[in-house]
């Protein structure tokens, strides 16, 4: 079917067989030329009304009698021959089906002059911007396209040949106002001599594909309850933030400083350059409501929390608030002038925090716990400054909630610290990097050695010796304790059997501390029994020690494992009695057979007795000395009513031995003893007490001459 449109094309002359671009062989490479679009074009040229179709060599009609064939087939001032006419005719159909092409396309098309007025479209751009056909011709493009969105340089690109066409985004202007997306692809069509002519422009609406671009990019930068930008968009503003034009030049080079150390001015502007800070939030207690209320209130409460931080503390450009994940959220500065502003920030999302919420008929108070880390983007990374917030935040968590916590270099390198030792503790185990020291427990009333505790040191390659309290807890937390705390009691049991072996006749007894992880994380009293049976140990000469609150902490299963080792013949001692429950009811039902008072209650018996009279001494000092002394007579007492013995921890001088032993307490250990060490010092003391206790039975042998 032909399809026809009245309305000329005004363009040049066409040319179907231009001579190559700039000299070019065949000039395909610079675009299309006129030739390639005599039929799109309609190819008239004449007078207002004339509406013959023309010679593309000599402008001539077409249609006159006289006009003969191009191709040599004859000459001017001839009548058209057949062939003539064929090619007339052909011409015609092209025309038409070029045409048709040009109108009837899906797609957007326009041809537009040098000066970048239309010359012509088609109905299906004139779609796109809402407007008429007519009305588009001869209006400058710009009118109705962005002219930022597309770099002159491209178009001098391609002018000059550097490339065939270019594609690119633009917006249109639709006639309603609405902004219509477009992929434009545009390409130089030449001269006969390979000079700019025009330009045709293929126009695609991707308004539809941006939009789903647009909520895609939205979802994966914000978090779906919130709305907040989510832990992805964080990072990116804080990368950009981090950003500093050395790592931009050289970012193999990597980070210039590190997170720890930055040195900083008596008001916490820097050394110099840009700064940037973080408040890194955590709800206090979150995990309750969800318990107690349900994860739809839980929920609730978030957005209203994420509400109330994104109104108060959310500035464009400046400030950015986000979702970490759960309950945690991050105030982002990008700007900060200090960690002074970044600690006034915290204490003021602390007070919006601290006003209730209503959340579905429940009136919810919460508190938040905040990290807050600033310093200079030249001495940090993004990862170093969120893994010190949050190092921080969890501070912040210890120091007892509902609070900020600045970050501290030498705090943040004793966590490091920390994280190595609990990393390595299971490795030193294999490594054979632990040792035991023994610190004797004597008797008050005979000065001899009744037994020894056990006391695990760590030989660190690193970091030397470290004592119990170094490792201990972080055994505790980890897990490690379990397998450490069997080595210990193995070990333990087999030196106090060599003990036995050397002196049968004292039976020196190894005391050993059991944490409260041994018993809930394995069968303590198959390992007891186990260390045992291998070291060939008696029962009796195994003491364990543990803490009031490991033993009267809920549930029953460490009573039943106490129970069950107190019916193997194994002593159980109370550690530090009198620091926890010290629950006195309690006391009388538990299979317990020592009590150890804690250090703290002996430090009262420093200053030496009194001799006839109160000694000099400060009133205050006077009083605590006399109540400390009265605390420690009063739990012996109840302790022997029990059928308990005491022992007193941390003695230091012969005075605060004689005044315990006055108080009745049973045993005692401490520097004033000897002080920790290897298991032969246990043993040297105890060849001291049997030549001692031999020279007294023979006084004519060497001891009693």
């Amino acid at each position: 079917m032909r399809h026809e449109d009245p309305r000329p094309l005004r363009l040049p002359p066409p040319v179907l067989h231009a001579a190559p671009a700039n000299g070019a062989a065949g000039g395909t490479d610079r675009g299309p030329t006129p030739a390639s679009l005599a039929g799109l074009a309609g190819l008239r040229e004449g007078p207002p009304g004339d509406d013959a179709l023309r010679c593309p060599a000599c402008s001539a009609p077409l249609t006159d009698g006289t006009h003969h064939a191009a191709d040599g087939g004859g000459a001017h001032g001839r009548p058209a021959t057949g062939g003539d006419d064929r090619q007339l005719a052909a011409l015609r159909a092209s025309e038409s089906r070029l045409r048709a092409a040009f109108c009837d396309a899906g797609i957007g098309m326009a041809l537009i002059d040098p000066e970048d007025r239309i010359i012509e479209v088609n109905p299906a751009f004139a779609a796109l911007t809402g407007r008429a056909v007519d009305e588009l011709v001869g209006t400058h493009i710009h009118e109705i396209a962005d002219p930022e969105g597309m770099p002159r340089r491209l178009f001098r690109a391609l002018a000059h040949g550097e490339h065939d066409r270019i594609r690119v985004e633009k917006q249109l202007k639709h006639r309603t106002g609405r902004t219509v997306w477009s992929k434009v692809t545009v390409s130089l069509i030449r001269d006969a001599e390979g000079g700019p002519l025009y330009t045709l422009a293929l126009v695609e609406d991707i308004t539809e594909q941006r939009r789903l671009g647009d909520r895609l990019e939205y979802q994966a930068l914000h978090d779906p309850l919130t709305r907040l930008p989510n832990r992805t968009l964080f990072f990116e503003r804080l990368d950009a933030a981090c950003l500093t034009p050395d790592r931009a030049e050289g970012a193999a080079a990597g980070p210039s400083g590190s997170a720890r150390g930055v040195a900083t001015t008596a008001d916490g502007a820097g050394t110099g350059g840009s700064r940037v800070g973080v408040c890194y939030l955590d709800l206090d207690g979150f995990a309750a409501i969800n318990e107690a209320l349900g994860h739809h209130i839980g929920d609730q409460l978030l957005i209203a929390v994420a509400t109330r931080l994104r109104r108060g503390f959310s500035a464009q450009g400046t400030q950015l608030v986000a979702r970490m994940g759960g309950d945690e959220f991050a105030v982002l500065v990008t700007d900060s002038r200090g960690s002074d502003q970044l600690t006034d920030l915290a204490a003021r999302i602390l007070d919006a925090l601290e006003r209730p919420f209503d959340v579905a008929g429940h009136r919810l108070v919460v508190t938040a716990s905040v990290g807050v880390v600033e310093r200079s983007v030249h001495e940090t990374t993004p990862t170093d400054l969120v893994k010190d917030a949050d190092a921080t935040l969890y501070w912040s968590k210890a120091d007892g909630r509902a609070r900020w916590t600045l970050y501290d270099p030498d705090r943040g390198a004793h966590q490091l610290t920390r994280q190595l030792l609990a990393t390595a503790l299971r490795p030193a185990l294999e490594r054979g990097e632990f040792t035991i020291e023994y610190q004797p427990l004597v008797g008050l009333a005979d000065g001899a050695v009744h037994g020894a505790e056990a006391l695990v040191r760590w030989r660190h390659p690193r970091y030397g010796t470290l004592s119990p309290d170094r490792f201990i807890p972080l055994a505790e937390e980890s897990g490690a304790i379990v397998p450490l705390g069997k080595w210990v009691l193995e070990e333990s049991c087999r030196q106090a059997r060599r003990w036995l072996t050397e002196f049968p006749e004292t039976e020196t007894f190894v005391s050993v501390n059991l944490a409260a992880r041994q018993i809930w994380d394995s069968d303590v009293v198959a390992d007891v029994a186990q260390a045992l049976e291998r070291t060939g140990l008696p029962a009796r000469l195994l003491q364990l020690e543990i803490t009031e609150s490991a033993l009267l902490g809920p549930g029953g299963r460490p009573l039943q494992a106490l129970q069950a080792l107190a019916d193997m013949g194994v002593r159980i001692a109370i550690d530090d009695f009198g620091t926890g429950y010290s629950n006195l009811a309690y006391l009388s039902r538990l299979p317990v057979h020592v009590l150890k008072l804690d250090g703290t209650f002996i430090e009262g018996f420093r200053d030496p007795a009194p001799a006839g009279g109160r000694p000099e001494l400060p009133e205050l000092r006077s009083r605590r000395s006399d109540a400390d002394e009265q605390i420690v007579g009063a739990m012996v007492q109840l302790a022997h009513t029990l059928g308990l013995t005491v022992t007193a921890e941390g003695i230091e001088s012969a005075a605060q031995a004689e005044r315990l032993r006055l108080t009745g307490c049973d045993t005692a250990q401490g520097w004033y003893f000897a002080r920790p060490g290897e298991a032969e010092l246990v043993a040297a003391i105890l060849r001291d007490g049997r030549e001692d206790r031999e020279g007294a039975e023979d006084p004519g042998g060497p001891g009693g001459r």
